[in-house]
Formats: structure tokens, C-alpha cells, sequence
């Protein structure tokens, strides 16, 4: 079942606006009207948490909040929409959420394509789409939004993403005779970073080969036969869950590169706490997509 009751805490964390002001705000200047549980807790709909989207907006743009109770609802978004060319960020990712708690795929089509009339998708990818995803994980592990409204989010913004490499293939020279391998390990389902990072490395005129989510180790010694010069990427968020990274590489180079160890760079969220416990020098932590840009760079040069 979609989330559609929010507490007060839950809007503190999507508005950025304190419980206690909000608490204020509603006796002031009546400017949301909870609904109430059997033991008198406040919890709100959709319609108020867009409300409060709208009002908090305005707010951090300077206007008084005295003022923007006021105003009619119509007023309010009318005076967005004029703000939004200037403060062009705020909007599109208050759009953004208001897409995901809504489920709204033209407004993030929307939102997205008027950005792109100023922006290309790499400067979008990383000013609004990297901070987006970052408050929604946020959002995610306390509670506050569904797996449904991150999903949705997220298959709209890997949509963007292929369509940008499918580009980028159209029009695809190889630069060089080195092959990157891009995989997700079993059972790992996070796969934004790991498409972002093959749009980038075609983008460089590297060669790549793209499997995707769910690749048991074991399979990946078909790729190892077929290439010379072949480094491995994966990105790890949840996976491995019965192991240490360190020991998952272990095993990695036992089954597919046993001769020869082979290179693999390894980026997500896992590599920030199991850094330290790698001991395999072929395997290469990539901290984020700026490092995997400069490490691109790096291997253009030699």
C-alpha cells in the first residue's frame, strides 16, 4: 500500500521546515489543516505536503510567511512560476518530489526537458539528479517515503540516462583497445551509478560491455576469455551482504582470473565502510563519479 499519511516529522524532513514551526505556522496562520489519529496525532495527505512544497518555496525566496498565508493557492503558483527562472534548482527539485509523491511522470518530464533547454545532461546528472537521489535515500531510511515513491524516481531518472548513452552510441568512435566490463553482483539491485558510470566511459570513447543487475561471479569467466585487456566495474550498495568486500573479491579472482588477477574498479556505497579491508591491489575503490571521471582522464593520458 502507497504512503498517502504523513506525520509532522515526515514533512520536517521533505520541507526542511522544523516540526515546531510547522506546529506554529498551522495555529497562527491556519495555513494546513491535519487530520487526527484516535489519540490526537497529527498526520497529513498528499494535498498538504504539496502545500507545504509550494509555501516553503516561497519562503526560502524571502517572502514572509505572514505574507503567504494570505495569498490564494492560484497567487501561490503563479508566483513560482515567476521565481522559477531565477531560482531555476529549488523549483525543478520541488517539482521533482512532487512528481514522486504524486507519481506524476509528465511533470518530471516536464521539469527535466526545461532544464535541458539550458543545461546538458551531465550538469543536470550531477547539480540536480546526484543531490535528488541523495535526499531520497535519506527519505527512505527514515521512513519517510515508500520503496514505491524511490522506484518511481529512480526508473524515471535511469530512463534519462539510457536515452543519453543510446545517443551517445549512435555516434560511438572507440578510442582505444581497452574494454571495460560493467556488472552488478547477484542480487544487487541498485543500478543508477552503475549506467551513469557506462554513459561516461562511452562518452570518453572507451569500449564497454554492459550486463547489468544479478551477474553471479561464476558467469563472469566467459568475459575473461574473450578480451586482453579488460577491467572489471561494479558498483555495491546492499551486496555482498554474507561477506566482506575483500573476501568477495578473493573469490572473484580465484574463479575468473586465476592465472592473471584481473583489474576491477569498484564504486557504491559499500566501499565507504569496507575500503580499508581491501587487500587486493587490482581492486581499485572508485569514491564517487567525479574520481571514475579524473581515473578516465588519467587512463586517456598514459
Amino acid at each position: 500500500m502507497v504512503k498517502t499519511q504523513f506525520s509532522i516529522k515526515d514533512l520536517e524532513h521533505l520541507s526542511g521546515i522544523k516540526a515546531h514551526t510547522i506546529r506554529i505556522w498551522e495555529k497562527r496562520y491556519n495555513l494546513l489543516d491535519p487530520d487526527r489519529t484516535e489519540t490526537n496525532i497529527r498526520t497529513y495527505g498528499v494535498a498538504s505536503l504539496q502545500k507545504l512544497l509550494n509555501i516553503t518555496f516561497l519562503y526560502n525566496e524571502g517572502y514572509k510567511i505572514s505574507k503567504i498565508a494570505k495569498l490564494p493557492q492560484d497567487e501561490i503558483r503563479d508566483l513560482i512560476q515567476s521565481s522559477s527562472l531565477s531560482q531555476q534548482d529549488s523549483f525543478a527539485l520541488k517539482s521533482f518530489k512532487t512528481a514522486m509523491f504524486t507519481f506524476d511522470s509528465k511533470l518530471f518530464s516536464d521539469t527535466y526537458s526545461k532544464l535541458r533547454e539550458q543545461r546538458s545532461f551531465h550538469e543536470i546528472f550531477f547539480e540536480l539528479f546526484i543531490p535528488l537521489l541523495d535526499e531520497i535515500g535519506m527519505l527512505w531510511q527514515t521512513g519517510t517515503i515508500d520503496p514505491t515513491h524511490e522506484s518511481f524516481i529512480s526508473e524515471r531518472i535511469k530512463q534519462q540516462i539510457i536515452i543519453h548513452t543510446g545517443e551517445v552510441l549512435q555516434n560511438h568512435e572507440t578510442t582505444s583497445d581497452h574494454t571495460f566490463c560493467l556488472f552488478l553482483p547477484y542480487e544487487e539491485i541498485h543500478e543508477i551509478g552503475l549506467l551513469y558510470a557506462n554513459y561516461e566511459l562511452l562518452s570518453s570513447g572507451a569500449n564497454t560491455i554492459y550486463l547489468g543487475a544479478n551477474i553471479p561471479i561464476e558467469s563472469l569467466k566467459y568475459i575473461v576469455n574473450n578480451y586482453d585487456e579488460l577491467t572489471f566495474l561494479t558498483y555495491m550498495t546492499i551486496q555482498p551482504k554474507n561477506h566482506s568486500i575483500a573476501s568477495y573479491f578473493d573469490e572473484f579472482q580465484k574463479i575468473n582470473c586465476p592465472k592473471k588477477p584481473c583489474e576491477i574498479w569498484v564504486m557504491g556505497n559499500k566501499i565507504r565502510t569496507d575500503t580499508l579491508r581491501l587487500t587486493d591491489k587490482n581492486v581499485i575503490p572508485i569514491k564517487d563519479i567525479r574520481m571514475l571521471q579524473d581515473k578516465i582522464k588519467s587512463l586517456k593520458k598514459s
